[in-house]
């Protein structure tokens, strides 16, 4: 299937592992051009090439923190205007709410909810007026299904969903959608890396905890990046202009209710 977004241009935050790149993988692949952020130079230069050696769109980066005003300026200095953006930053730790400071919270809202606000209030009113834009955030499955001990993410990014359930239906009759993916359980690095921090805490084999995870899961295994990355680029197509406002699960079934 054409998504008929070749030549568009692209903000992909997070870009250089997990499903930040998958997400920025799958639009090159279809032509669009994508630029690349994540905080680590290196490791998003290593991201670049892989990308660019696709042949597919053309491949740009910006190293900056986009949690920032100063990281979100660099890249709209740099690139001033977006027709699709992907919004996507690591959630805070887990813990006891007990344990949580202002603090703690403030610096939850600045990565989860405030930055994604603040990248799309830069950059939604020039696609209202081309008439195309499609904007998608990455958060997490917690906020269908929260979790105790993520109680900092469950709150920012409940508050970003609610922020993105009023803009939406103010831009759709612009050619613009904003639409939220929930990742479950994605065969990452960052997953893991926390099942080895879960087998020390616990004193079993990290093989024992990553096996119980996958026997406890309808699908019996865990999603795949590409997986994901297809899902957004599809959001982001002409294709999906009449999905607007949703927060689209992925997580192979595990969320238990009807709605």
């Amino acid at each position: 299937m054409d998504l008929g977004i070749a030549g568009r241009k692209a903000l992909v935050c997070g870009a250089s592992a997990g499903l930040g790149f998958a997400c920025a993988q799958a639009l090159v692949e279809e032509g669009v051009d994508v630029v690349m952020v994540a905080r680590t130079a290196q490791t998003l230069a290593d991201a670049a090439t892989r990308l660019a050696a696709l042949g597919g769109g053309a491949v740009a980066q910006v190293v900056a923190d986009v949690t920032t005003d100063h990281g979100r300026a660099a890249i709209l200095e740099a690139h001033p205007r977006f027709d699709i953006v992907v919004t996507n930053a690591g959630g805070p730790p887990p813990g006891n709410f007990r344990d949580w400071t202002r603090d703690s919270w403030l610096a939850a809202l600045d990565a989860n909810m405030l930055a994604p606000i603040e990248l799309i209030r830069a950059t939604v009113d020039p696609m209202m007026a081309q008439g195309f834009g499609r904007i998608i955030n990455i958060t997490s499955s917690a906020v269908k299904s929260p979790l105790e001990p993520l109680g900092l993410s469950n709150g920012a990014r409940s508050g970003l969903t609610g922020f993105v359930a009023g803009l939406a239906r103010s831009v759709a009759a612009h050619g613009v959608t904003i639409n939220n993916l929930l990742p479950g359980t994605f065969d990452t690095a960052r997953l893991a890396s926390n099942f080895v921090a879960q087998a020390r805490r616990e004193g079993r084999p990290v093989d024992a905890v990553r096996n119980d995870r996958i026997a406890r899961h309808p699908a019996r295994r865990f999603g795949t990046p590409d997986e994901f990355g297809r899902t957004c680029a599809f959001l982001c197509s002409l294709h999906a202009g009449y999905i607007n406002g949703q927060n689209v699960l992925l997580d192979g079934g595990s969320y238990p209710g009807t709605f």
